[in-house]
């Protein structure tokens, strides 16, 4: 597999103060000084994992997938190019706003801009949360997941699996169609709904402790209209998390507990739960849309199911310690 984590986001949005105070005092991340018209936010030894451009919009900018190396970058170029996608390669002065060695970059069949890259640039100083809490579980695993709308699922299926090559983890038809995708041991590092619509419906970051959720769960709750989804638990992946509505009115999640597979024997496969074990009401819904998925999850709270106890969960204690 050529693309190995989910390196960086950015977006697009001229709430920079509002963006600033989210991304810190919220999530926890540091804010990097860099000066110009965009912010950029730190959440480990990584020069940068978030970035807020000043322009209109308020939507999503670039999807940043790290790769192992050059010649997997050209190979992948080159993939990408023999299968009709128009790929350019990054001049040095935004590989160095990127913080990357090499990158490329193109647009997938939605109009989404992807951008491939190697050689991320580490900070020598080490990482200061905005908040107190543990730190972030990065890693090899990439800084968290990325979920975009879409309108035409099909379209975008073959673009990511057979020309990206990122793996199926599980999809969902019901109540709408969501597909769920791995490039290492992460469940999923991106997914697509089809609800309709098109760009971002949300990223997530994951803590490495339970308590700096909860924690931050009391901080959005002290804010209007910041809590889009209530705690809850998810079926697939089994996070612990909760949305806030963000500067740009698409949702981050805030989770801890992510489950860790082997992309070497994973099966994909369709799931039937819906999408929470528990909680993750939807607040920004109509009452008739919250029903839908109120009435799966207490469905499922009925069949008994519930995910694996933590002390059945290996991946918890022993591949997240080595980890850190």
């Amino acid at each position: 597999m050529g693309i190995v984590s989910l390196g960086y986001i950015g977006i697009r949005s001229d709430k920079l103060a509002e963006w600033t105070d989210f991304s810190v005092r919220q999530l926890g991340m540091a804010l990097v000084d860099r000066g110009g018209r965009h912010q950029c936010f730190r959440m480990d030894d990584h020069k940068q994992r978030f970035v807020v451009s000043d322009e209109a919009g308020d939507t999503l900018a670039f999807l940043g997938w790290e790769v192992s190396d050059n010649t997997t970058l050209d190979n992948l170029a080159s993939h990408l190019e023999a299968c009709g996608t128009s790929v350019t390669l990054a001049t040095a002065a935004l590989c160095d706003r990127r913080c990357v060695g090499a990158m490329v970059y193109f647009d997938d069949p939605a109009g989404n801009r992807v951008e491939l890259f190697c050689g991320p640039m580490l900070d020598d100083t080490p990482f200061v949360p905005g908040r107190p809490v543990s730190g972030f579980a990065t890693g090899p695993f990439g800084m968290g997941h990325a979920v975009l709308h879409t309108a035409n699922v099909e379209g975008l299926l073959p673009f990511y699996t057979e020309i990206l090559g990122f793996s199926v983890s599980d999809y969902g038809l019901t109540p709408y169609p969501m597909y769920f995708f791995h490039v290492n041991g992460r469940h999923h590092s991106f997914a697509i709904i089809g609800s309709g619509q098109s760009g971002f419906h949300h990223f997530m970051v994951e803590y490495n402790n339970l308590d700096d959720v909860g924690q931050g769960y009391d901080i959005a709750q002290m804010a209007d209209n910041r809590i889009a989804y209530t705690l809850g638990r998810h079926t697939n992946d089994y996070m612990t998390s909760f949305y806030a509505n963000t500067p740009s009115g698409f949702f981050i999640e805030s989770g801890w507990g992510g489950r860790i597979i082997d992309p070497e024997t994973w099966q994909p496969h369709e799931t039937f739960t819906g999408p929470s074990y528990w909680g993750h009401e939807r607040l920004y819904l109509p009452e008739d849309k919250r029903k839908v998925l109120r009435d799966m999850r207490l469905k499922t709270a009925s069949e008994g199911l519930q995910a694996p106890l933590l002390v059945d969960c290996p991946w918890l204690y022993q591949q997240k310690s080595l980890n850190k």
